[in-house]
């Protein structure tokens, strides 16, 4: 039986991230030592796009991670990861990645991956799962009280010239002529 066939058998014909049951290929996983049934998922156009161009899909679709962060299946494991990282923005998405376990093997693989495709970077995103970059203007989506600064930050305001942090739940910039340090889950990119 081919592992194609194999993974079908497996995931009942449906994407092992979100269930859908349209459009559906294998993908595999890497970095790994050749295709197998252990380095390959099934998965629908939408996850497979994703994985592909994380900036091009909506973080809603993401929710079915919440069952799918569960599977037995390690290279499953490692996707729920690697997409739950680049999701870190979201409140969801950061709850969700404090409750999955792994193994310090499939870590080390879910790891490598990442480096891999975003060359070492950090990835900043907002909360519609954005990618921030230094030097962009952001909008505050909910009033902010600024503690120390006696004044709080409306939402709507305008962030421009942003700084990215080491976190990569934070960034700096300036509000009301006071430099500020901003959870990335309260922006959206502007």
């Amino acid at each position: 039986m081919s592992i194609e066939n194999q993974i079908l058998e497996r995931s009942a014909a449906r994407c092992e991230l979100c269930s859908s049951s349209k459009e559906l290929a294998v993908y595999d996983v890497q970095p790994n030592d050749g295709p197998s049934l252990e380095s390959s998922i099934l998965l629908c156009k939408t996850c497979h796009d994703h994985i592909l161009q994380p900036t091009h899909t909506e973080a809603n679709h993401w929710y079915a991670l919440n069952e799918s962060m569960w599977s037995e299946h390690e290279a499953v494991k490692v996707l729920v990861y690697r997409v739950l990282k680049g999701l870190r923005g979201n409140p969801w998405a950061t709850d969700l990645l404090a409750q999955l376990y792994l193994e310090d093997s499939t870590q080390a693989w879910a790891e490598a991956g990442m480096f891999r495709a975003e060359e070492g970077k950090i990835r900043v995103v907002d909360s519609n799962g954005t990618v921030l970059e230094e030097g962009d203007t952001v909008t505050l989506i909910k009033d902010l009280d600024v503690k120390g600064a006696n004044f709080t930050a409306k939402r709507g305001t305008t962030v421009k010239n942003i700084s990215l942090t080491d976190d990569p739940m934070l960034i700096e910039g300036r509000v009301n002529g006071t430099r500020i340090v901003l959870v990335t889950a309260y922006l959206k990119k502007a």
